[in-house]
């Protein structure tokens, strides 16, 4: 059997704990992708082999060496591909202990975007490009705390003799970044962040949605719309900046050829525990955060006694115990936190917690593709949500509204929504906000909610090159 060895022991990168530098450096390694969650921060290279969705039917195989394109599946569902490829890979590895809640120990990560899991239950007229990328991991970097006391990156791999050239490249890499002290931003923006609707057009679509609610179609649709800048460069340039700005619990990049997607993301969507128990934490309602303490405050309260958010949370909390039901045993949904006020960087979030336990025999992928796309960023009913979503909004989401994450060989792992997220194609950056539409809302505050949750963000891009982390509140 395959298993996991560490086989780097050195302490690379003593001087730098910034995933930004780390980024740049290593970004066109193949098939990297980083992930930085609350207690794991993880960057994968060279995956053994990745698995890239160009449309609903379409999904090209990549491999370990150069990961040169090998196969191109036509008619293929990537849902099975995934599950066939990632079934034969755990089969020849043994888990390994030392997996914990929350962090990664080898097996996949990636992301599924909106427009490929929403295309499981309606047809999309367009289907945005990679729809998704997943790849089996089992040579990483970890930033770690040394013996030493000090933030260090450890390289991880199977102690394989055909893979020396690879980790000799990323130690050269590596011994690179503790010689130079200051790295060339490489990103700019030539057009600034601008809506692609303005109020008129929002409230167009608003008032379609409240005819289909008052219809009965939905209780709850989640009305979202995109911004769009012209750029240049990485968008690994702006990591540093924009995870210190919006404090993401759940952030992450990948990169596949001229496709970039960055997420700053405060929602967990889904994370399988050692107990075997899977949690999912989804956020409905909002409000901005204020510098006067008291204001501040008064806001949050407003949010927390607030009947029509406290509605919508729980639609989206039934929703969710729906879902879960299917894979858990019987008995074991349960809600230990409902309408709970958390904090983040720019505003106050009302958050709840659903949690079951999962089915001796329950797959944690089958759960995850079952689950996507997530209540709190789709309504309900879920399905007629999404044919409304498709029907009214600008373009299609897709990445944004999917699900990144990682899931080691032992079941454990975490996803999150892509909320707060950027993509860039080409020399295209879009940015998207949104939120739950029901037949209590206002849209002049539905549209200011969208810019309160992006507004931060935005600007920080937009000043970029004039020191956005300044702008941190």
């Amino acid at each position: 059997m395959d298993t996991h060895t560490v086989i780097v022991r050195q302490e690379f990168c003593t001087n730098c704990d910034s995933i930004q530098t780390l980024s740049t450096y290593l970004q066109n390694c193949a098939g990297f992708v980083l992930m930085s969650y609350p207690t794991t921060k993880v960057v994968g290279l060279f995956p053994k082999w990745q698995a890239v969705s160009l449309s609903s039917s379409s999904t090209v195989i990549l491999e370990r060496h150069g990961l040169q394109q090998s196969t191109i599946l036509q008619d293929a569902d990537f849902f099975s591909v995934l599950n066939q490829y990632w079934n034969g890979s755990r089969l020849k590895h043994s888990y390994v202990n030392e997996s914990s809640n929350g962090n990664f120990y080898g097996g996949l990560m990636g992301f599924i975007g909106y427009d490929l899991a929403a295309s499981q239950a309606i047809t999309l007229e367009n289907l945005a490009s990679p729809a998704a990328i997943m790849g089996e991991y089992d040579i990483f970097l970890k930033l770690e705390v040394s013996t030493t006391g000090k933030k260090v990156w450890q390289l991880y791999g199977p102690n394989l003799p055909e893979l020396q050239a690879i980790y000799q490249h990323i130690q050269k890499l590596l011994l690179e970044i503790d010689t130079r002290n200051t790295i060339e931003p490489a990103f700019q923006l030539n057009l600034p962040f601008q809506p692609v609707w303005q109020l008129q057009q929002y409230q167009y679509a608003f008032n379609k949605i409240q005819n289909y609610l008052k219809q009965g179609d939905c209780y709850q649709v989640n009305l979202t719309q995109p911004f769009k800048a012209i750029m240049e460069g990485s968008l690994v340039s702006t990591i540093d900046a924009l995870m210190h700005l919006t404090k993401a619990s759940y952030g992450g990049f990948i990169k596949y050829g001229d496709f970039e997607l960055l997420s700053c993301s405060p929602e967990l969507f889904i994370e399988f525990n050692v107990d075997g128990e899977v949690i999912t934490k989804p956020i409905k309602g909002t409000r901005p955060r204020h510098a006067n303490p008291k204001i501040d405050e008064a806001l949050k309260q407003q949010l927390l006694h607030s009947e029509k958010d406290r509605s919508e949370n729980l639609m989206i909390v039934d929703l969710l115990r729906n879902d879960l039901s299917v894979y858990a045993q019987t008995g074991s949904v349960r809600v230990p936190a409902l309408f709970k006020p958390e904090s983040f960087a720019q505003v106050h979030h009302l958050v709840s917690e659903v949690r079951a336990r999962l089915k001796p025999e329950a797959s944690p992928l089958d759960v995850l593709f079952s689950a996507l796309p997530g209540g709190s960023i789709t309504g309900a009913p879920k399905i007629r949500a999404m044919q409304i979503i498709d029907e009214l909004e600008a373009e299609s989401r897709g990445a944004y509204c999917g699900s990144m994450g990682f899931l080691n060989y032992d079941g454990t792992g975490t996803f999150n929504i892509l909320i707060r997220s950027l993509q860039k194609r080409g020399n295209t950056l879009t940015a998207w906000a949104g939120g739950g539409i029901t037949i209590a809302s206002n849209c002049e505050e539905e549209y200011q909610e969208c810019l309160d949750k992006i507004g931060a963000i935005l600007n920080c891009v937009n000043g970029f090159s004039v020191d956005c982390q300044a702008q941190d509140n």
